[in-house]
């Protein structure tokens, strides 16, 4: 396809479709009088013939038998041999889309003229009458080969030459501007009997309606003026991008780096420097199904061109994998003769195949671009904000320019609605909305509920929890400002390991953090991630990770020894493949710069080499006496109905529990006593106690009770529970 540049369609003028139809009637009037002229006279008082155009009769074959071969009998005998000339001297108007359309596709004027008859019907049926009529048969309702020809021919050879406008290679053809289509059940309809229809897609342009093929919903998306405000990292690249096509440079750019969002916003603004469209479109679901890839590739690049659109291609690294490098490799063949400009994006290092393709790194905004974001997003929804929780929301959601603007706009809707004023809470939830992400089923999203005063720890062990906040929060200051980013290749990230039994808060404690840095929290599915198929493993873990770094939630990786298990001695291949699995997920995890925290109950089954690369190991003790009876008291919710006497000093002495069956032995109870219809007793936690044991195996005695064994007694009474 020829350059189109920066050239959009001209504005649609009713005028100008009006002006190319009326050259067409001209034509067709002319037509009609040929046909009418050729027609078998009728015997003189005998009435016009009912069933013309339904079957032949003897004087139609002598008349066809008289008119020589190939003759365009609609246009009449033009002189010079060979020539190809349209009927209608006059020029399409120029007030029309046509003249547009013609240098976009290098059409010549036949076959303008040919999209204008196939056109008309989609305007007028009435032209469907007349096209029947021409062709005397009143089921050809639509134009064929064989009418455009005698319409627009002056001459028998000419007719000949103009054959090839309907060649697979013809701009019409090979474009997909028009369809060719022969009877139904046919085999091997001639040329000259095939329909024309113009392409859906064409028609809307030439009647000012545009919009995207209904075959690419869900595979591109189209915006026909994208917004084009100054300022701020995309528009500064949209316009070192627009500065290189203008000193020509090649139309096709690749923009390497991790927001897709301020790459989609670096196009957008691209598109509308250069007073284009913009086409965005996900190649991962245009390569579902692989066979129809080279269609959907054709369609998208004809759309583009009829659009005047940029092309902004997503997906590269998942395209350019092995499963899919057929797919790649005709992508890379097919772009380069577009002259469209065309920009595709990814995380990772331009694909060798897109030769012609300049690469241009695309930074992730840096703590002191998204802080100017947000202070611009919130001048312009006149939100005043503190400037230490201005500094928070920068620090805590990598977001870009273009996130930071819809998480202000939200957060000014959402607060209008409930008639508040936006706060610091209101804005996190915002700009956490922005980076929320979906696992899949390689993990599952938390909801923290838990908050600080829930944990029931010592207070070393509360202290390092709190670094690590403290650490998320200013990495920007010592990363950034201080500098060390540059000092560090590997090892920015932020990991911890909880150890302890189970049950003593470690789950809880994830939770919290969350909650207090308010990040989305990804809690690792195992079953999903280990695959018993070579290679399957590294795949999911690195979907994992990069879920998690698009998001910037916590990976909270629970019983993680089943995972950074301790490497083997290989005996066999299952052996090596699982060391090699342990060794992928420590790079991973050497190379991820979010939070990541480990749980295990089995500290000793660890591999060495993984904890030397934790940031922080907390040990979460067995709870002594005074922490039981911590565990106790801020187990309650407030509304929940206590007995005065209600003897946790009792629970806490005599049953040696951790706060997970703490937890258990709350909620067993809550339920016996909504049973029973009155306030929460010593009896009711003390048979929920038991019940807690003997999950484990243990048989709890009566004389364990104490003073209580009779009231449990009374409970264990009935048939359905159990006897003492």
């Amino acid at each position: 396809m020829p350059a189109i540049a920066s050239n959009r369609p001209p504005d649609f003028q009713m005028e100008g479709l009006w002006a190319a139809l009326g050259r067409l009637d001209r034509m067709l009037e002319r037509a009609a009088n040929a046909a009418d002229a050729a027609a078998v006279p009728a015997a003189a008082g005998a009435q016009p013939e009912p069933y013309r155009g339904l079957y032949v009769t003897t004087q139609d074959v002598q008349r066809l038998v008289r008119q020589g071969p190939g003759e365009p009998w609609l246009a009449g005998h033009g002189p010079g041999a060979g020539a190809v000339e349209p009927a209608a001297p006059p020029p399409m108007p120029e007030s029309s889309r046509f003249p547009w359309l013609q240098q976009a596709f290098g059409l010549d004027t036949i076959d303008l003229d040919i999209v204008l008859v196939a056109l008309a019907p989609e305007v007028d049926l009435r032209y469907e009458r007349l096209y029947a009529y021409l062709q005397d048969d009143v089921t050809r309702r639509r134009p064929t080969v064989d009418l455009v020809l005698n319409l627009l021919c002056a001459s028998r050879d000419a007719k000949i030459l103009a054959r090839a406008r309907f060649g697979p290679e013809a701009p019409l053809v090979r474009h997909r501007l028009v369809q060719l289509a022969g009877d139904a059940g046919a085999i091997g309809t001639p040329l000259l009997s095939q329909a024309i229809k113009l392409e859906e897609p064409v028609v809307r342009l030439l009647l000012g309606q545009p919009w995207l093929d209904a075959r690419l919903r869900g595979v591109a998306r189209f915006t026909a003026a994208p917004e084009a405000g100054e300022g701020g990292a995309a528009d500064t690249l949209a316009l070192s991008l627009s500065k290189a096509l203008a000193d020509g440079s090649g139309p096709q750019f690749y923009l390497e780096g991790e927001s897709s969002a301020g790459q989609e916003a670096a196009a957008a603004k691209l598109a509308a420097r250069l007073g284009q469209s913009l086409i965005v479109v996900d190649l991962v679901r245009a390569a579902d199904p692989a066979d129809q890839f080279a269609t959907t590739l054709e369609l998208l690049l004809r759309e583009a061109h009829l659009l005047s659109a940029v092309v902004h291609l997503q997906g590269h690294d998942a395209l350019t994998n092995a499963e899919r490098g057929t797919l790649a490799q005709a992508l890379a063949a097919r772009t380069p003769a577009t002259g469209l400009v065309i920009v595709m994006s990814g995380a990772r290092p331009c694909d060798p195949r897109f030769r012609g393709m300049a690469s241009v790194p695309v930074a992730a905004a840096g703590f002191r671009d998204r802080r100017a974001a947000w202070t611009a997003g919130l001048r312009g929804q006149r939100i005043e904000l503190d400037p230490r929780a201005l500094d928070d929301l920068a620090a805590r959601y990598p977001l870009d320019e273009a996130q930071i603007a819809a998480a202000t706009a939200h957060a000014a809707r959402q607060s209008a609605l409930e008639q508040t004023t936006p706060d610091p809470a209101a804005l996190a939830r915002a700009a956490r909305q922005q980076l929320s992400r979906d696992p899949g089923t390689l993990a599952r999203k938390l909801a923290p509920l838990h908050v600080w005063n829930d944990l029931v720890l010592p207070p070393d062990a509360i202290a390092q929890l709190k670094e690590i906040c403290r650490q998320a929060r200013f990495r920007h200051v010592v990363f950034g400002d201080w500098g060390f980013d540059r000092k560090l290749s590997v090892g920015k990230g932020l990991s911890a390991l909880f150890s302890g039994p189970p049950g003593t808060g470690k789950t809880m404690a994830v939770e919290v953090i969350a909650n207090d840095l308010g990040l989305d929290l990804f809690k690792i599915d195992l079953s999903q991630v280990v695959s018993k198929y070579i290679g399957e493993t590294e795949k999911s873990i690195d979907r994992l990770f990069l879920e998690a770094r698009a998001g910037n939630a916590i990976l909270f990786f629970d019983e993680c020894d089943a995972l950074f298990g301790k490497r083997t001695t290989v005996q066999d291949a299952h052996d090596r493949y699982a060391n090699i699995e342990v060794a992928y997920l420590l790079q991973k995890l050497d190379e991820h710069e979010g939070l990541s925290i480990l749980a295990t109950n089995l500290r000793q089954n660890l591999d060495v080499a993984f904890t030397r690369r934790l940031g922080f190991i907390v040990d979460f003790p067995f709870p002594d006496e005074d922490s039981r009876r911590r565990l106790w008291e801020s187990i309650w919710p407030p509304k929940v109905p206590r007995s005065q006497d209600l003897d946790l000093g009792f629970l806490a002495a005599n049953f040696k529990v951790p706060g997970g069956a703490v937890k258990n032995i709350a909620v067993a109870a809550a339920f016996l006593a909504a049973e029973q219809g009155g306030e929460l007793k010593t009896e009711h936690l003390l048979w929920a106690a038991r019940r807690e044991i003997e999950k484990s195996g243990r048989r709890v005695a009566g004389s364990e009770f104490g003073p209580y064994a009779a009231r449990v007694e009374a409970l264990a009474r009935p048939g359905d529970r159990h006897a003492a």
